[in-house]
């Protein structure tokens, strides 16, 4: 007994009991912490049933989504078969295009078409959009991914008040998640409001390709042909004399007619495709000269193409005065008449370039 006493002793030892102090510093603790694990338990129950409720949509909910999606998708199909181009009043507007659920984008053209406007760039854009859309709506590619809209002044002024909007026409694209950003506003100015120039625009902002087809036109090829045939008329009434053919002063002319026509922007004309003035709606101030020197309107190169003939026409007048064989008294008068007329068309023509290029120091006369 005593050796196995010794062995148990030996082997042992023997039981440390904690003081009092000590305990009560344990207790304090352990319940420190379980307080925690129940606090922390707490709030992970509530956030993962706060995430069922809020964060995760019930089935239902999905489901209710998805209808009103298919809903919206279906009438728009429906009004795209009969017209390519939908009008929308304020109505149709916040529930179609601003309103959720949309996976879709819709390009709205916001205009002024009523006779009391007096909108000509406003029927002149629509027909470019008419045919923009026409060539989507029957083209091979055509899918609900896309659809063009327009909104009337008269017929959506509460879009035009909501969207803070005070000019037309304007398009712009409304994407199919998100807010319109900067760059769903195409810059009419800039670019004109050609169907080519828009489609360019809407494949930048959408990545949907249109191919622009638009309707026969026979007046180009049938004024080609009535020149061709005045041209062949006087050639063969002229058969026994074509010293025409080589007079200088005709040549002369053509060239300086097309070297006008190519100074004041007509090919600009022919790629951008610029209205040819600008109205306000709301003013009724037409304006002729764009503000901008990255654009300009129609009848803008109209006004160049005449103050750069003025200026050529006093040169001329100024090179005969010298070189003519004439009384000194008619060459005192075309000297005369090519200054005032160069003084004139340049003064004029610096007075626009300098209403274009803002901050332009030097001015001429009336600039």
């Amino acid at each position: 007994m005593r050796r196995r006493e010794g062995l148990v002793c030996l082997f042992s030892r023997p039981t440390l009991r904690p003081s009092p102090r000590k305990v009560s510093l344990l207790g304090r603790r352990e319940a420190n912490m379980a307080a925690r694990w129940w606090l922390w338990c707490v709030s992970a129950t509530v956030a993962v049933a706060l995430l069922l409720v809020y964060g995760v949509p019930s089935a239902s909910a999905q489901r209710k989504k998805e209808m009103v999606l298919s809903e919206k998708v279906s009438q728009l199909m429906e009004w795209t078969n009969k017209r390519p181009v939908i009008r929308m009043n304020g109505d149709k507007f916040r529930r179609l295009v601003k309103a959720p659920p949309r996976n879709y984008s819709v390009i709205v053209m916001f205009t002024a078409l009523q006779l009391h406007r007096q909108c000509v760039v406003c029927k002149q854009a629509d027909e470019e959009f008419q045919i923009l859309a026409n060539s989507w709506r029957y083209s091979s590619a055509f899918t609900n991914r896309i659809f063009f809209a327009m909104v009337d002044f008269d017929e959506g002024s509460d879009v035009f008040q909501m969207l803070n909007m005070n000019s037309a026409p304007t398009f712009i694209n409304f994407p199919a998640k998100g807010k319109p950003k900067r760059g769903d506003t195409y810059e009419l100015q800039v670019r004109g409001f050609s169907a080519e120039q828009i489609a360019r625009w809407i494949a930048d902002r959408t990545d949907v390709n249109i191919r622009v087809i638009r309707p026969p036109n026979y007046a180009g090829p049938l004024m080609l042909g009535l020149l061709l045939a005045v041209i062949g008329g006087l050639v063969y009434l002229r058969r026994s004399n074509m010293e025409f053919l080589f007079n200088k002063t005709g040549w002369a002319f053509a060239a300086l007619c097309f070297v006008l026509a190519m100074t004041s922007g007509q090919m600009w004309n022919h790629i951008r495709g610029p209205p040819y003035a600008h109205k306000n709606p709301h003013t009724g101030h037409v304006n002729y000269i764009h503000g901008s020197s990255q654009a300009q309107f129609v009848a803008e190169t109209h006004i160049v193409l005449l103050f750069n003939g003025g200026v050529t026409l006093g040169m001329v007048l100024l090179c005969e005065a010298a070189t003519s064989d004439m009384d000194i008294g008619k060459r005192k008068i075309m000297c005369v008449a090519g200054i005032g007329l160069v003084v004139l068309f340049f003064s004029w023509m610096l007075s626009i370039f300098r209403s274009k290029y803002h901050g332009y120091p030097y001015s001429f006369l009336m600039s």
